[in-house]
C-alpha cells in the first residue's frame, strides 16, 4: 500500500513501540528525531514537531550498528547537492532538495519557495501541494497534486534517488489518520480530503470511488468514504444502503476497521435497523488492545443509543454510566445519566 498505519504505543520517554499489520518495531529518540529498530531494517527518522511532516532514512545496520546510542539521523547529508552536483542537476531537482533542506531546517516559508520554483517536477509539486494543503490554500495544493497524479508510477522517484522516505500525517475521519507518502493513491486521498475542505463532496466522493476502484481493499479510503456519504446523505435511505453494501464482510483486524464499523452501525441506525447495529457495535467493541480510547468510546456511546432504542433502557444507562465514569465530559453522557443541570435520563 502506499500509506501505512501505526498504532503506537508509548513504552517509557524517548522510547516507542510501533505496531502494524506487518510487523512491529521500537523507536528511539526525542519528537523531530528518531531511530527505528525493525525487522525489516533499520531507519532514522527526523522531521519538524507540529508539522506533521518527516522523512524517513535507512540506518546502518550490521554488528557495526550501535543500537543503545543511535547518531542523530543524516538527512541533511541526503539534502546537500555540493557545488559540483549543481553544475550539472536540473532546475527543478535542484529546487527540490533546496526546498526539502529548508522544510527540514524548519524554514516553512523558504520551502515552499523552492518547491513551487520547482513543481514542473512531480516530487517538488507533491511536497509543495501538502504545503499548500496545511495553509489551506486550496486552489494551489490541487493544482501541485495534479502535477503529481500525471506522472503516474514515476512519481516518488526524487524522493528514492535520495532515500526519503517521505510520510505526511493526514486526518481522515476523526478517527483515521492517513500517512501518505508520494504515490498515486496518497494523493488522490489528499484531493479528497481538499475538496471535502471546501465544500466539494461531490469531487472528493470521485476520488475516494477511484482509489477503491483500482483498490478495492483499501480501508481507509472506504472509511474516508462512509464518513463522507453520512454527513452529505440528501437521499435519507441510498447512502446508508450504500454504506451497508460497501462494509459487507469487514471484519474487525484494526483500528480502522473498528471505525469502518462504527459507521456501518450508524447507516443500519438510519435504516432504522437498531438491533442489527447494536450486534455491530459489540463486534467492534469487541477487540480493544491497541485501539484509540476516543473510538472506543464512540463506539460504546453508539452502541448505548441503540440499546435505548431497541427498548434495552438498563443496559443503556449502565453503558452510559460507565463511559461518564472515565470520561465524564465525553458528549452528553453527563445529561443522560443526571449527573449534570438539566439532566435527563435516556
Amino acid at each position: 500500500m502506499s500509506f501505512r498505519f501505526w498504532r503506537r504505543v508509548r513504552l517509557f520517554p524517548g522510547v516507542t513501540l510501533d505496531l502494524s499489520k506487518a510487523t512491529a518495531s521500537v523507536s528511539f529518540g526525542p519528537p523531530g528525531a528518531k531511530v527505528t529498530l525493525s525487522p525489516r531494517g533499520n531507519r532514522a527518522t527526523a522531521g519538524i514537531p507540529g508539522t506533521g511532516l518527516f522523512y524517513t532514512v535507512k540506518a546502518p545496520s550490521g554488528r557495526g550498528a550501535s543500537r543503545t546510542q543511535p547518531a542523530p539521523p543524516p538527512v541533511a547529508d541526503r539534502l546537500d547537492l555540493g557545488f559540483f552536483a549543481r553544475l550539472f542537476a536540473p532546475a527543478d531537482e535542484e529546487a527540490f532538495v533546496d526546498g526539502l533542506r529548508l522544510l527540514h531546517e524548519g524554514d516553512e516559508a523558504g520551502a515552499l519557495g523552492r518547491l513551487e520554483a520547482g513543481a514542473d517536477h512531480p516530487d517538488a509539486a507533491w511536497m509543495a501541494g501538502m504545503l499548500r494543503l496545511k495553509r489551506e490554500a486550496f486552489d494551489a495544493a490541487e493544482r501541485h497534486f495534479r502535477t503529481a497524479l500525471a506522472a503516474g508510477p514515476d512519481l516518488g522517484a526524487l524522493f528514492a534517488k535520495y532515500r526519503l522516505d517521505t510520510v505526511v500525517d493526514l486526518p481522515v475521519t476523526d478517527e483515521v489518520t492517513a500517512h501518505l507518502r508520494p504515490r498515486p493513491r496518497g494523493t488522490r486521498l489528499a484531493l479528497a480530503e481538499l475538496h471535502q475542505a471546501r465544500g466539494d463532496e461531490t469531487a472528493a466522493l470521485d476520488e475516494l470511488e477511484a482509489i477503491l476502484t483500482e483498490t478495492p481493499d483499501d480501508v481507509v479510503a472506504l472509511a474516508a468514504l462512509c464518513e463522507l456519504l453520512l454527513a452529505n446523505a440528501s437521499d435519507a435511505r441510498a447512502a446508508p444502503d450504500a454504506i451497508v453494501r460497501m462494509t459487507a464482510g469487514i471484519g474487525n483486524e484494526t483500528a480502522v476497521h473498528a471505525a469502518i464499523l462504527l459507521y456501518k452501525a450508524r447507516a443500519l441506525r438510519r435504516l432504522g435497523m437498531d438491533e442489527i447495529a447494536v450486534k455491530t457495535l459489540t463486534t467492534a467493541w469487541r477487540r480493544k488492545k491497541d485501539r484509540p480510547a476516543e473510538l472506543l468510546r464512540q463506539i460504546r456511546y453508539e452502541r448505548a443509543i441503540a440499546y435505548r432504542d431497541i427498548g434495552r433502557a438498563s443496559r443503556s444507562r449502565r453503558e452510559l454510566e460507565a463511559i461518564y465514569a472515565e470520561a465524564p465530559d465525553f458528549a452528553d453522557v453527563a445529561e443522560r445519566v443526571g449527573a449534570a443541570p438539566g439532566a435527563r435520563t435516556p
